[in-house]
């Protein structure tokens, strides 16, 4: 008896859950157009771009070292990380900071924009205490690895949409 109920709310979640519209996101799925993809940046060197290149070729795209090569041109304008103070204590110590990472974008296969110019800022905070300064420099530099992990995230799935 138990064993039947058990079933019967098993199936009636796995219907409920079909029928909702529920799907795995999936590996990420390269519009037709970037077949051979250049990515151009002032700063090769950047975390972003970095990764944003592992995520690509791990992708199986295949990725060009000049633009006349290339079926699609993966355009960084902007990519910058730094942090700013949120807080200060009473005798005026920063006890909080705020890392950002800003990437300005855009992908175009040919004379057609597949994704338009955009902007893209993520932040995370953390608090700081002077006498854990070299623990809270690789808080710091994790939390960069983490934003920047994020944004090539977002950004592919933006591109897999397309």
């Amino acid at each position: 008896m138990f064993r039947r109920i058990k079933t019967a709310l098993l199936l009636a979640a796995l219907i409920a859950i079909g029928a909702c519209g529920f799907q795995l996101q999936g590996a990420f799925q390269a519009p037709a157009g970037m077949d051979r993809t250049y990515i151009a940046s002032d700063d090769r060197h950047s975390p972003f771009f970095r990764e944003f290149e592992k995520g690509l070729r791990a992708a199986g795209v295949e990725l060009v070292d000049s633009a006349v090569d290339a079926t699609a041109i993966f355009t960084i304008f902007f990519d910058v990380t730094s942090q700013r103070v949120l807080s200060v204590s009473a005798r005026n110590v920063p006890t909080e900071y705020e890392v950002y990472y800003t990437i300005t974008y855009s992908l175009d296969a040919g004379t057609t924009s597949l994704m338009p110019r955009q902007t893209l800022t993520l932040t995370r905070d953390y608090t700081y205490d002077s006498t854990l300064v070299l623990g809270k420099a690789r808080e710091e530099e994790l939390l960069r690895g983490a934003i920047v992990d994020d944004l090539v995230r977002i950004v592919m799935k933006q591109i897999s949409t397309q």
